[in-house]
Formats: structure tokens, C-alpha cells, sequence
């Protein structure tokens, strides 16, 4: 798996990463006894069953069955290659790499899709410098300065600038070795009917946009002048799918975490500025609107979203958009209103940081306030016609909330403002869920103090299997014990997945390793293996086990296999006895081994 690299450096780079912290970048986790639980990136669920263990350096969800290492949690949840995870963990803890680091056999699309990412970084150092150090890039500094981008907010975003020149950028992207045509399929060059090359944002003030880990993978340009249009972005490519980014977000992800909060805005100006103003936790929609895929990602580490779009009437019906979004997605959703049509960036600009956050994030509207308000322009509501209709929209959004407290305390308001019966409103209500086909429901805590660790409902197992898969946890924990097993009993498992393990198992610790899980299981390549190895590791054993429950384990499991070798037999004889043509002794036969099998079936 580890490919050109020494299994040492591989072990080196694993062993100086914490599992917790990696993880914990995805995952909500909070502690509970000896391991830390989390909502499963991987599935949905609303009751946390995603466990991680620090002492074993893995992870494992009890409901869809995924587990690994930290290597296997990159590999998954950001579809990396191997070589792509260990290269990032390396890159996490500074820890140096052979330089003839490659994959094997890398694919073409692979290849480009690299030269693709190289290139946007070095761009990003490019602009950057000549913002700072280049007579060009004098007026866009100024233009930034003027605008109230601090130095420090300057560098933190790496905020640049491109020359108004037609082939400053492509001599320079051609010098580091990258083709024009394909910095064309990058977004980065732009080409005319003759095959003249271009820098795509020539004479603008240059935002990197990052992917989250960090990386540029676009760029979003103002002009400074007349240039036409104002702001230009990159296409989308292979590494830019706005649907699935959010601006900041890697900056942010640490704040979102502590706040349980995240402030969503429709510019990357307005995040610049909202954090230059202590607030941390915000992220911007890449100029479209919000997906579900970035709802998805925004319920993972988030408690509440609080969406401050424009103040205009274009940001107000974007804000309706991603709340109804957010909404459907299970978020907790409140939305800012900034006053005067203006945008949040105006608005801190113009009466500061201190002022934004007490008078528009902190009086926030819950959704269904907000969608009262919303609603409430579109009718007279001195009409008794628009008043009815106004009044059966709204039930209808409250009839989506889940909490019945929620929802009687917005027919309580509406009762009293319309003169209406609380108990009408309610039988409406209701009616509209019956129809939706809407349950009643609690929503569930997603943590609670309970150590134990969550449990899945699985049939009953035979008690060999149960034995099987306990004396594997305790092999996992202990060389000696698996010493003990392999003299004697040693593949000869029941289960065949329980005789792959063990196999590896015996090979592992012969080779001279140690008791460590989240090595071993890099030796599996099998998913569905690897995935039961780890969770037989994270099952619960006794901290001391004693030579008698190990010698009964595997009695269980010789039992079985005699148990099973006579069952064979039998069918050896009955088999014998029907060629032979002996009905009598075939039926006492056949009888015989419904009545071992039915013993089996109870063991």
C-alpha cells in the first residue's frame, strides 16, 4: 500500500498524528469514558454511534461499520489516494518525504489534475508578492487599504495582484513548466480565436479562493478600473466546484467548532471583513447559492446557522432560499437582517465591528420569525382575503417544525395578533402534518452523559461466534495470547473472515511487531476485513483476562468444528446409504442431522 515508501516513515507519520485532532476537524466529538463519539460523516444518523479511540489511534461507526486508521478517515472522507493522505499528514506534522515520493502507475487525469493545483499555488505567491512589491501593484494595495484591509488581513488571505499584461502570467507559468492549453482547462489562461494566450485576471485585485484543506484552487478578481466585468471568478474545473466549497472554511472550521456556530454570507468581502471585526466563525458561498452539499457540511459542525445575506431585495430572497435549505437539511437555522439595503461589509465599514455584531448577529430571527416577516409584505393584511391566505402560509411553515413547544408557541402569537383560537390553529396544524405525512417527535440530544458506548441492534450471534470474536479482540490486544492460539487451535476459525484476520494476525506480530491495531490493519487490503478487524478492536474486553476464559473460548470453538465434522460425516454416510439403495438407514441418518443441526443452530 505504502508504495516507493520505507513502512517505517509510514509508521513514523501515523504514530505523530493524533486520530482525535484529524478527525475532530470533520467531526464534532466530544468524550464519553474511555473514547470520543461524533455524528458519522460517512452516513446519516441524529444520535452519535461514530466512535474514535486515542489509545488505539482508530475510528469505527457501529452503524454503518466503517472503520481504519487515520490514513483510511483522509482516504474516505476526502477520496484521497494513500499517497495523498500520507503526504498530508506529513506536511501536518513536518515530517520530510523521500523526494522520489510518486504514486504507482499515476493516471493522466491525476497527473493534470496536480499540475493544476501546483500551478494555483504558484500563482497565489505570484500576485501576492507583486500586490506588496511591484509599482503595478502600488494602486491595488492602496485600493485595499482604502477599502480597510489591514496588512495582516492582507497576508492572512493571501490577497494579490495580477499585471495588466496579456503574457506577464503565461511566461511565467510557462517557465515552471506547465503547458498553456492546460492552464487554459485550469481557469488560469484565456485564449483567443489566433491561439493567443492570456492571464485570464489580468489587472485586478486577486482573492485566492482554497479548497478545505487549504489549498487555491480559484481566484476571484475585481477590477480596479473601468474593466468590464467588476468581478470575475474562476470556471469551474476539475479542482473548483463552487456547489461543493465554502469560502473561509478552512480558516474557520477551528471557530465554527468552539462557537457551535456559523455566520453564512454571500461574499468573500463580507467574511474578510466580519473577521476583522473578532468574528471567526464565518464562511461564504462561492457567488451561487447555497447547496445542499455545503448545508450537508454545515450541519456537521454546527449547532445554529445564521444566514446574513444583502440587505436588498435579491439578498432577502437568497436568505429565504438557504433557510428553507438549512431548514430541510435538520439545521437550526436564524437569519440576520442588515438594515438600508445595505451589504454586511457596508454595514461594518460603515458603523464598525462592535455595533454589527450586538445589532444584526445577536437579534438574529429565528426562521419561522423571519418567514413571518418575509410573508407579511406580499399581502394587506387589512384584507380579510390576504389576511386568511397570509395566515394559512404561515401554519404551513410552522406546521414543519419538529418540537411541539415550537410550534405552540407561534400559534400563541398568531392567535393573539389575528384574535384566532389556539385550539383552531392547532387542529389546522395538524391536519397539515397528517397530510405530510409528518410524525410527531422529539428531537433526541445528540450527546448525552451516558459512557456506554452506543449499541446497534443485531440479531442474537451463536455462542462459537461470540467466542470467536472475543478471543480475536484479546489476540488484537495481546502477542501472547495469540501465541497461546495459534499453537492451538491456529487458522482453524469457523468463520472465514475470523481466519483471515488471525492469518494476517500471526504474520504481524512473527515479523516482530507490536500490539498496535492501527498498524495491523494497514497489512489488510480487503474493506469489509479491515473494517471487522477494527471493530472487533474497539469492542469492549476486561483489562485482565484469565488463562481459563481463553482455554473456554477456544474449547467453544473446537466444539463447533467436531460439531461440525461429524454433521459432514453424516452427510458423507447418507449419501453412501441412498447410492446403496437403504431407505431405513438414509431416513435414521437424515434424522440424525436435523437433530445435530438443530443443537447447532442453539449453541
Amino acid at each position: 500500500m505504502a508504495g516507493h515508501i520505507p513502512e517505517e516513515k509510514v509508521d513514523e507519520i501515523r504514530r505523530s498524528t493524533d486520530i482525535v485532532e484529524v478527525i475532530g476537524n470533520y467531526v464534532d466529538l466530544k468524550k464519553q469514558g474511555r473514547n470520543h463519539f461524533g455524528l458519522c460523516p460517512f452516513h446519516g444518523e441524529n444520535t452519535p454511534s461514530f466512535s474514535v479511540s486515542q489509545d488505539k489511534q482508530i475510528f469505527h461507526c457501529f452503524g454503518c461499520g466503517k472503520g481504519g486508521n487515520v490514513y483510511t478517515f483522509l482516504m474516505e472522507i476526502e477520496g484521497f489516494s494513500f499517497i495523498q493522505a500520507l503526504k498530508q499528514l506529513a506536511e501536518q506534522t513536518g515530517t520530510d518525504l523521500p523526494d522520489q515520493l510518486s504514486e504507482e502507475a499515476p493516471s493522466e487525469k491525476s497527473q493534470e489534475s496536480q499540475a493544476m493545483l501546483e500551478a494555483h499555488q504558484w500563482l497565489t505567491k505570484l500576485y501576492h508578492h507583486l500586490l506588496k512589491n511591484s509599482k503595478d501593484g502600488r494602486e491595488a494595495y492602496q485600493y485595499l487599504i482604502d477599502r480597510g484591509f489591514t496588512d495582516e488581513t492582507i497576508q492572512k488571505y493571501q490577497i494579490g495582484y495580477s499585471p495588466d499584461s496579456r503574457d506577464f502570467v503565461v511566461t511565467f507559468l510557462e517557465k515552471k513548466g506547465y503547458h498553456p492549453q492546460s492552464m487554459v482547462k485550469a481557469g488560469l489562461l484565456s485564449t483567443n480565436d489566433h491561439g493567443e494566450y492570456a492571464d485570464r485576471f489580468r489587472g485586478r485585485v486577486i482573492f485566492p479562493l482554497r479548497n478545505h484543506l487549504g489549498k487555491t484552487v480559484a481566484f476571484a478578481g475585481r477590477s480596479l478600473g473601468q474593466q468590464e466585468p467588476k468581478y470575475l471568478n474562476s470556471p469551474e474545473t476539475e479542482l473548483f466546484h463552487k456547489g461543493r466549497l465554502l469560502y473561509n472554511f478552512d480558516l474557520a472550521r477551528s471557530a465554527i467548532r468552539k462557537e457551535k456556530t456559523v455566520i453564512l454570507f454571500e461574499g468573500f468581502g463580507d467574511v474578510i471583513s466580519a473577521d476583522q471585526a473578532d468574528i471567526h466563525h464565518a464562511v461564504g458561498t462561492m457567488g451561487t447559492s447555497l447547496s445542499s452539499m455545503q448545508a450537508n457540511l454545515l450541519k456537521k459542525y454546527a449547532e445554529q446557522i445564521i444566514i446574513c445575506y444583502d440587505g436588498d431585495r435579491a439578498g432577502i430572497e437568497a436568505a429565504v432560499k438557504a433557510a428553507k435549505l438549512l431548514k430541510s437539511v435538520g439545521c437550526q437555522t436564524y437569519v440576520a437582517r442588515v438594515p438600508d439595503e445595505l451589504d454586511p461589509d457596508e454595514f461594518i465599514q460603515k458603523y464598525g465591528g462592535d455595533r454589527f455584531k450586538r445589532e444584526i448577529i445577536d437579534t438574529s430571527d429565528t426562521y419561522i420569525s423571519f418567514m413571518m416577516n418575509y410573508l407579511r409584505r406580499d399581502y394587506n393584511l387589512q384584507v380579510e382575503g390576504d389576511r386568511i391566505t397570509y395566515i394559512e402560509k404561515v401554519l404551513q411553515e410552522i406546521a414543519g417544525l419538529d418540537r411541539a413547544v415550537e410550534r405552540e408557541h407561534y400559534l400563541n402569537e398568531i392567535a393573539t395578533e389575528f384574535q384566532l383560537s389556539v385550539e383552531t390553529l392547532k387542529e389546522e396544524v395538524q391536519r397539515i402534518r397528517s397530510q405530510s405525512g409528518v410524525k410527531d417527535k422529539e428531537p433526541k440530544n445528540r450527546y448525552t452523559n451516558d459512557t456506554r458506548q452506543p449499541t446497534v441492534q443485531k440479531k442474537l450471534l451463536p455462542a462459537f461466534h461470540n467466542a470467536e470474536r472475543k478471543l480475536i479482540a484479546y489476540m488484537l490486544r495481546d502477542p501472547y495470547i495469540a501465541d497461546k492460539v495459534q499453537e492451538e487451535i491456529g487458522g482453524a476459525f469457523n468463520i472465514e473472515d475470523h481466519q483471515v484476520i488471525v492469518t494476517h494476525l500471526y504474520a504481524y506480530y512473527e515479523d516482530g511487531n507490536e500490539s498496535d491495531i492501527s498498524q495491523f490493519v494497514e497489512m489488510i487490503e480487503d474493506a469489509s476485513i479491515k473494517n471487522l478487524a477494527i471493530e472487533l478492536a474497539m469492542a469492549p474486553v476486561s483489562e485482565e483476562v484469565s488463562d481459563q476464559e481463553i482455554h473456554d473460548y477456544i474449547s467453544r470453538i473446537r466444539s463447533e468444528q467436531w460439531d461440525r465434522t461429524d454433521i459432514r460425516n453424516l452427510e458423507s454416510e447418507l449419501k453412501k446409504a441412498e447410492q446403496q439403495n437403504e431407505p431405513i438407514r438414509a431416513a435414521e441418518i437424515a434424522m440424525e442431522i436435523i437433530k445435530r443441526k438443530k443443537e447447532l443452530k442453539h449453541h
